[in-house]
């Protein structure tokens, strides 16, 4: 039964193959469906059924795009990398390396474990925008991936769901719409809405199938009016009419404080058409047709969104005095509002893309290029207003259209012609009137920037009113570049009253023993550059008074220590220095093979020693191990334990674990993650389960350098709300990495 459930959805994949790309070898397609089905044997889904499923639905999904025959292959095999035994050079010896290099991006995407805080979102935009410079086709089909797995999600946990959906709507959904799949990101938005307020859905959707009849009638009589009319003056057309998306309708519910019964604008028409000249003819016989509602008319074929879409829409009123919305385009644009950058992209027949494709997706590399020394933060909620705010679409005078952020001042306006007319700005005029530099922008405005080579530069309160991410940049660049003796003032002001704040003073860290160690961690060569940093904005200075606040205890650990240790040490001749191996030295061994224990896992300071395995060199223990502890004791492998010490210098890291006993909460993951993030641990796998009685344990693989940063983090975690008990425990897998 499941063997003919797989060639039903491949038979399938194959019909839609033949619809929207009858060029693509078929022959080639069915090998990769074969590699994959192989690879995949014996995996199954949550829906219980194989695997390779879901790869055919994902192929499936892109077919439908009209995507090339590489990336419908790459799509077929698009996690044979990350979860079989395949190998990149396994699918380019066999599929071209094109191929294997698009499947080894989205495996690359799939790696990064998705948490909601900051750091990680940062690290995922940031994965996910260099993926589409490299090649658009990894991302167009992770999106296919996501939206298959949105599809089927009933069969994951209530967790799972909220944590998808939350991450689809975050990530996925504002990508979708600005490369302009309309469609995937309106079955995005429906999916990730029925997860993350299932009431709110499940209202909405009822409201909508109790109506269903009355709503079916009205759909059917306007495309037929519209339809015979256009007809009746000779203009060839294709009317079609939708009840708008349940998302849509919910976001006007809660942005207007609205009951479903109070929402008007339920349904859109679409008109389409052959050429542009009748978009426009189209647009008069529908306003005579039907009363337009004034400031309800946008032109996007006159002026595109930054996505490539373009269409003609206006809301009006019919005879029954319900409003509704028509939008009228050629059938190029509709499938460019359909399916975005996907319906342009030339990779078809082996050929690269064009210039111009290149140029549709150019603002991806500015957005990168702005945000090279913004920090995490930073950089996340300056993407989130570049990439998925609203537009406003201004003009200069003469007549350029300029894309901005919805919310974008003037000076936004200046900084995008360029640097040096946002250093000048002196005023703005906006629609032949002068404004003050905090006026916010509309689409239509005709922005003219008043320049002066006398001019000061800019303003810090600029900061403030600014709402692109390129303007703050070329703003911060300004400062650092010519008021570093101005940063420095203001950084060490606002540097100082964080150290009060964390209750230490400048005596602390100008301290000769300490002063060198924290400019290096910092990535600093003096105070003064810290200061600098600070005072352009590219620095906080609360969060570098915390770093060093964890770094001066850090040090004084250590220098504790060392003096316990000078007061116990007792002279020996010396012995002949014996070579580490992985940071270990083996008494009376040279070169041996090391390993280390998956029970107790390890790190350099804690109490050691060796036993001497059968074929695997010496396993290492700690002294507490239950393990060396009751063999030990045992006379037929009391011979096997050696001595063993941690070499004096050690620049590896090494694996070890923890498991951590909490409250059962939201957040709690998260909450966790934050906390080693900011410590900069490298955290291999994370993750958490319900043991009942509201309590949950979260599992964690960490490296860490030594023992004090172990305990360090230990400390730290303590103070995450709600844990009650951490303990390092074992962990299947190997605990040493280099």
């Amino acid at each position: 039964m499941a063997e003919e459930n797989v060639e039903k959805a491949y038979k399938q994949l194959a019909d839609t193959i033949l619809e929207h790309n009858p060029g693509v070898d078929l022959g080639r397609v069915r090998a990769a469906f074969e590699v994959a089905d192989r690879a995949h044997a014996g995996q199954k889904r949550k829906a219980g059924t194989p695997y390779v499923t879901h790869c055919v639905a994902a192929a499936e999904i892109c077919a439908e795009m009209g995507l090339d025959e590489d990336s419908i292959v790459a799509a077929l095999l698009h996690d044979c990398i990350e979860d079989t035994a395949l190998t990149h050079e396994d699918i380019a010896k066999r599929f071209g390396e094109p191929v294997a290099a698009i499947v080894e991006g989205v495996a690359k995407l799939t790696r990064v474990v998705y948490t909601s805080k900051e750091e990680e979102q940062m690290n995922n935009l940031r994965k996910m925008l260099i993926a589409m410079v490299k090649d658009i086709r990894v991302i167009l089909i992770k999106i296919a991936d996501r939206l298959h797995n949105m599809r089927t999600m009933e069969y994951q946990s209530e967790a799972k769901q909220r944590e998808k959906a939350l991450e689809t709507m975050e990530l996925y959904t504002p990508i979708a719409h600005r490369l302009g799949m309309q469609k995937i990101k309106w079955e995005l938005e429906d999916l990730s809405l029925k997860y993350l307020d299932p009431f709110g859905y499940e209202a909405i959707r009822q409201g909508l199938e109790q109506k269903k009849v009355a709503n079916v009638e009205f759909l059917s009589h306007i495309q037929d009016s519209i339809t015979q009319r256009l007809e009746s003056v000779g203009i060839k057309c294709t009317v079609s009419g939708r009840v708008k998306h349940i998302y849509s309708i919910y976001r006007k519910m809660y942005g207007q404080n609205k009951q479903f019964s109070e929402v008007m604008d339920l349904f859109a028409f679409r008109v389409i058409v052959d050429d542009i000249a009748e978009c426009y003819n189209v647009l008069g016989y529908i306003h005579e047709m039907y009363r337009p509602l004034p400031g309800h008319f946008k032109d996007y074929i006159g002026t595109p969104k930054p996505n490539m879409y373009q269409s003609l829409h206006t809301t009006v009123i019919g005879q029954e005095g319900q409003p509704f919305e028509v939008q009228i385009r050629t059938w190029e644009m509709h499938r460019t509002a359909e399916y975005g950058i996907a319906a342009h992209w030339k990779y078809k027949e082996g050929v690269q893309a064009s210039q111009a494709d290149e140029e549709k997706f150019a603002w991806v590399r500015r957005l990168l290029e702005t945000q090279q020394e913004s920090d995490s933060q930073d950089f996340f909620q300056a993407l989130k207003v570049d990439l998925f705010a609203d537009e406003v679409f201004v003009f200069t005078p003469q007549a350029d259209v300029i894309n901005l952020p919805a919310g974008s001042t003037p000076i936004d306006f200046a900084y995008n012609i360029h640097s040096a007319v946002g250093n000048s700005m002196t005023g703005a005029v906006v629609n032949g009137r002068i404004v003050p530099f905090s006026h916010v922008l509309q689409s239509g405005d005709i922005v003219e920037i008043i320049t002066s080579k006398s001019s000061k530069g800019p303003s810090r309160d600029w900061l403030n009113m600014v709402k692109s991410s390129e303007a703050r940049n070329k703003i911060r660049q300004w400062f650092k570049r010519e008021r570093r003796e101005e940063n420095i003032v203001h950084g060490r002001m606002a540097f100082d009253s964080e150290m009060r704040r964390a209750g230490l003073s400048m005596a602390d860290i100008t301290n000769e023993a300490y002063l060198p160690t924290i400019l290096k961690r910092l990535s600093f060569s003096s105070l003064d550059d810290m200061y600098a940093a600070i005072g352009y904005g590219g620095l906080s200075a609360q969060k570098t008074a915390n770093k060093i606040k964890d770094i001066l205890r850090q040090l004084e650990k250590t220098n504790a220590k060392a003096e316990e240790g000078i007061e116990s040490i007792k002279w020996t001749a010396p012995e002949k220095p014996r070579k580490a191996v992985h940071g270990i030295v083996v008494e009376g061994l040279d070169n041996c093979l090391v390993k280390f224990s998956r029970c107790c896992t390890p790190v350099p300071g804690d109490d050691i020693a060796g036993f001497i395995t059968r074929g695997y060199g010496v396993s290492i223990h700690r002294k507490d191990c239950p393990n060396y502890i009751s063999s030990v004791e045992k006379p037929e492998e009391r011979d096997r334990w050696v001595k063993v010490s941690w070499a004096d210098t050690i620049d590896e890291k090494y694996v070890t674990t923890l498991s951590i006993t909490a409250r059962d909460r939201d957040g709690l993951v998260m909450d966790v993650a934050t906390v080693l993030n900011g410590l900069k641990i490298k955290v291999n796998s994370l993750n958490a389960r319900g043991i009942g009685d509201g309590i949950a344990v979260v599992f964690l693989t960490i490296e860490v350098a030594n023992l004090s940063e172990l305990k360090s983090a230990i400390v730290k975690l303590m103070n995450v709300q709600g844990v009650s008990e951490i303990k390092r425990s074992a962990q299947p897998g190997n605990g040493h990495k280099k």
